[in-house]
């Protein structure tokens, strides 16, 4: 299910991009597909190196992920008991999955590792689906690399706007907001 997800939130993106770089040419005649090559390829090239994860051992990759879920799932428990708009919410965390169900009114988190990929995968109501890599500085972080992100500064961003409160998820396990 997830897959079909992903699938279909890259053709939706694929097809926006087709629709409107049309418009964006005609309105702006000084974009033009070199520019926005040059500009990209600048980007990405000045892009600082970061320590690769495929370095790091299977069960570091696992201690570092369960470490983060579990203490995503301490955190989440803690803030559904405190938020008056969450009574019927439910946290579980198995098998490498974490589930934050918020209601019908503020949809399903759900949190998972990808072992194979060394990722931690987001399915967002409110964001949609990211793929977070792990960064091995500063005792490891999880980052979106396509915005620079990391797993808890968005989660804290969206979550704060659901309970309609701060909540702080540099208390948790590799976190670095």
């Amino acid at each position: 299910m997830l897959r079909n997800i992903l699938r279909t939130s890259r053709w939706l993106a694929r097809k926006q991009i087709n629709i409107l770089s049309p418009v964006l040419l005609r309105r702006y005649p000084c974009i033009n597909s070199r520019t926005v090559h040059q500009h990209f390829s600048r980007q990405i090239a000045t892009t600082p190196p970061t320590p690769e994860v495929s370095d790091v051992e299977p069960a570091v990759f696992e201690e570092i992920c369960n470490e983060t879920l579990e203490s995503l799932c301490d955190y989440f428990e803690e803030i559904v008991d405190g938020a008056p708009n969450l009574k019927g919410a439910d946290v579980t965390f198995s098998d490498g999955v974490l589930t934050v169900a918020l209601g019908s009114t503020y949809g399903t988190y759900v949190i998972n590792r990808q072992t194979p990929n060394k990722q931690i995968w987001l399915s967002s109501p409110v964001s949609g689906p990211k793929r977070y890599d792990l960064v091995l500085k500063d005792n490891g972080y999880w980052v979106y690399k396509h915005d620079g992100v990391t797993l808890h500064q968005l989660l804290q961003n969206e979550i704060s706007k659901i309970v309609k409160n701060k909540v702080e998820f540099n208390k948790c396990s590799h976190s670095v907001v």
